[in-house]
């Protein structure tokens, strides 16, 4: 599709483009050609209105140069060259063709006779306003090109930071799985039922994350479920040792976070915090709305002699490179420790509905 007729704005400021070169054409015609004002406006005008159509085929020649393997500067310039010649000798044609009849509707008999010696001026202007046709749409052609590249450059950036969220999203759920499995082997034999048990609860987690893998955001309504469908696994394996406190503010639970986001936190505080505390402990989830915000901090105990685990930080690291991918730096996270105490903040651009539940019940009322 051509670019200027296939846009109706840009027809209209290529017409408009016209109306100072249609003037031109005219005070040349008086000045070279012995025209009087009224005679170059009659001829020249329509002459200019039809000639602005026929240099919009020039755009075809500069995609031909584009498009082809380049023959050289000197061969282009001579084919725009030529092209330039024959449309401006049929221009000339049609303006000796025209003459008697616009003097004929007009009665200015003078604009039949004064057309040959115009002829070279009408000529030289033809090749003039084609070439500078030619340098118009060729700015349009890289206009366009440049336009198509970023675009391009756009859409890989989001295939990668698509492609980077699966593989991070990805590393999830194994470590998860594995601590399970080695669980569920050890209570196979010292108490079977909580090994079935334990099995039936990791089946109903894994079923709930089965989808979440072609979600870019949940509720956080949801991610909480899937947090509690998780402690309920890791309930069985360490029974009242585990002390799970929430504080979650109820406009904030239909904020949209990324899926499994929050998991792997409550997962670092067990696997680093209440598994190496003989006597258990605690963890707490607070979330807030704060303005445009949501703000989300999880606290447990550790013991802070305990050895380093193999993969220790790697869960934080993945929650790390997901807050990059998806907000860029519209999110922050950072991690404390005092005491036996460890902390993690994540301030997340509040996105997506945020009605609590009494807003909700007002609203259906």
């Amino acid at each position: 599709m051509h670019p200027i007729l296939g846009n109706l704005r840009r027809l209209g400021l290529y017409l408009l483009g016209w109306i100072p070169l249609a003037g031109l054409v005219v005070y040349l015609l008086v000045i070279g050609a012995g025209f009087r004002l009224v005679e170059a406006v009659v001829l020249g005008v329509p002459l200019c209105l039809l000639y602005a159509f026929f240099c919009l085929s020039s755009w075809y020649a500069c995609r031909w140069a584009v498009v082809e393997p380049r023959p050289g500067i000197f061969w282009l310039g001579l084919t725009y060259l030529a092209a330039a010649a024959i449309e401006s000798g049929l221009w000339l044609l049609i303006a000796r063709a025209s003459a008697p009849w616009l003097s004929r509707l007009t009665g200015l008999a003078g604009i039949e006779a004064k057309v040959p010696r115009a002829s070279g001026l009408i000529f030289g202007m033809g090749v003039f306003l084609y070439l500078l046709s030619v340098a118009l749409h060729h700015v349009l052609i890289a206009t366009e090109a440049s336009r198509q590249a970023e675009e391009r450059a756009l859409e890989a950036r989001v295939h990668a930071r698509d492609a980077e969220l699966r593989a991070l999203k990805a590393q999830v759920n194994p470590h998860f799985i594995f601590n399970c499995l080695h669980s569920i082997s050890a209570l196979t034999s010292a108490d079977p039922a909580r090994a079935r048990e334990m099995c039936i609860l990791l089946g109903d987690f894994l079923r709930r994350t089965l989808g979440l893998g072609q979600k870019t955001v949940v509720p956080l309504e949801e991610e909480l479920a899937l947090i509690h469908c998780f402690l309920q696994v890791e309930k069985v394996r360490f029974g009242a040792r585990l002390d799970m406190q929430e504080e979650i503010d109820a406009g904030a639970v239909g904020c949209l976070v990324p899926p499994l986001l929050l998991q792997p936190l409550v997962e670092n505080a067990v696997a680093h915090g209440i598994a190496h505390l003989p006597e258990g402990g605690w963890i707490r989830l607070t979330v807030k709305r704060k303005a445009d915000d949501v703000a989300i901090v999880v606290e447990n105990r550790f013991d802070p002699e305990a050895p380093p685990s193999r993969r220790n930080g790697l869960g934080l690291e993945n929650v790390r490179q997901r807050l990059a991918a998806c907000y860029a730096d519209r999110a922050r996270m950072s991690v404390t420790r005092e005491g036996e105490d460890f902390r993690v903040n994540l301030l997340l651009p509040a996105e997506g509905p945020v009605k609590g539940p009494e807003e909700k019940r007002n609203g259906a009322a």
